[in-house]
């Protein structure tokens, strides 16, 4: 979600008249656009602030801008503590920043606040769809930052992904701290299958995906969509955040083990060949080892393709401060999470094993080290080995190749080119 509220304010600035400046020391305007879902973000950003401040003694003319989800409605202990920033805005408010900057340097932001859209936007980028989230989770900060859960209209999703089409964009990830929850609040109502349903029907859009999903909003109106829609990818995140009921019942996640394995056999059932991957956190307030161990049971039953696996951090102002310790010795904290790593990479190692061989089709999304890479459907990243006879006017990047794997780690898969798409005509590769 930070990153796309990032290329849109870039968007804002660049209509102006600004330029893109790859020195945050040395720039006339800097914005600092912030994550607080764990402890060890803010304290990346309040770094960074520290840092800036001292820069602008020798520079006072400069504007220091803070978004993002550290900026909440009570920003009067901010402003205490970092006085030389010039504007707090909360997430998606743009307009305070781009005013700002249009005062102190003599620029007129009209016209340049609202349709905010990427103007060079990734092949693969991201299209916020609903903002905030009313799950309350005893451990997220997330609700109090970004407030109840807000969707946008389709039309207006829908012009936006066509205006990023034209811009060159071949894959669309649908974006919501609970996407799953799309249009529950629009009249008429929708939901996120009519949405994916609508974006499908774009002209020249290869590819669409969604995230982050919640097991109670995940329906089977979605998951048919998900198998029914040629565009939309046969992944799905599904964070199941904890193996143990009394841990999840801590958490406020509103599910039991059993209906989340439930819910994770009917993904399978209704999409053959899903990719499903998962969020989950360790050393939650009062979790024991055999807690632990059956969030490790949940690993090893399931085999997801992904585990973004994080350390319980505790979040002033949620639920979980106010009520519950932060009890789980740090040490134990890493040495959970380095058991999860070490699991999983047994998982994904064996999963992407049985991958060589096969053919995928890969939209190639950029280079990395002098190498094409890409992903396939279900999302695994792809490392492209280009023959020495290709032309090298060949257009790579943004196109959707066929190719076949020949190597796999945990992590990533190497392939060989079989098919380029040209134009409209299918290139053999020798």
């Amino acid at each position: 979600m930070n990153a796309s509220d990032s290329e849109r304010l870039s968007s804002g600035f660049s209509k102006m008249g600004f330029d893109l400046s790859e020195d945050p020391t040395t720039a006339d305007v800097v914005v600092l656009n912030t994550c607080v879902v764990r402890q060890s973000a803010e304290d990346t950003a309040t770094g960074m602030l520290g840092r800036l401040g001292k820069k602008k003694r020798n520079h006072p003319s400069r504007i220091i801008g803070v978004t993002g989800c550290m900026v909440g409605p009570e920003k009067s202990q901010l402003k205490r503590r970092f006085p030389y920033v010039d504007v707090w805005s909360g997430p998606q408010e743009f307009g305070p920043i781009l005013e700002l900057a249009g005062i102190r340097y003599g620029l007129d932001p009209s016209g340049c606040l609202s349709g905010l859209i990427p103007e060079s936007p990734h092949v693969s980028s991201f299209i916020p769809v609903v903002h905030g989230c009313d799950k309350f989770c005893t451990f997220c900060i997330i609700p109090y930052r970004r407030g109840r859960e807000t969707s946008r209209p389709s039309s207006e999703i829908i012009h936006e992904a066509e205006m990023m089409v034209a811009r060159g964009v071949k894959e669309i990830t649908l974006l919501g701290q609970n996407v799953d929850s799309y249009g529950h609040d629009l009249r008429p109502r929708i939901d996120l299958a009519d949405l994916m349903t609508q974006v499908h029907e774009i002209n020249g859009l290869e590819r669409i995906r969604f995230l982050t999903s919640h097991p109670n909003d995940m329906s089977v109106r979605i998951l048919e969509a998900v198998r029914d829609l040629p565009k939309v990818c046969e992944m799905i995140n599904l964070p199941f955040q904890a193996g143990d009921d009394t841990v999840l019942a801590n958490m406020r996640r509103g599910y039991t083990i059993k209906q989340f394995l439930q819910k994770i056999t009917q993904i399978k059932e209704l999409i053959p060949g899903v990719n499903l991957t998962t969020d989950l956190i360790v050393g939650f307030s009062g979790e024991s080892d055999a807690q632990f161990q059956r969030s490790m049971e949940v690993l090893r039953y399931v085999e997801f393709e992904k585990v973004h696996v994080s350390e319980y951090s505790y979040r002033e102002g949620t639920f979980a401060s106010r009520k519950m310790k932060d009890d789980i010795d740090r040490s134990v904290k890493k040495a959970r999470k380095a058991a999860v790593g070490e699991l999983q990479q047994e998982i994904q190692a064996r999963n992407n094993a049985c991958l060589i061989g096969r053919d995928f089709d890969v939209l190639v999304e950029g280079r990395k080290r002098g190498r094409l890479h890409g992903r396939n459907r279900g999302d695994k990243l792809v490392y492209l080995n280009t023959p020495s006879d290709l032309p090298s006017h060949q257009p790579m990047i943004g196109q959707t190749v066929k190719v076949q794997i020949t190597e796999s780690s945990p992590w990533s898969l190497e392939a060989e080119l079989i098919e380029v798409q040209v134009k409209k005509e299918k290139v053999p590769v020798a």
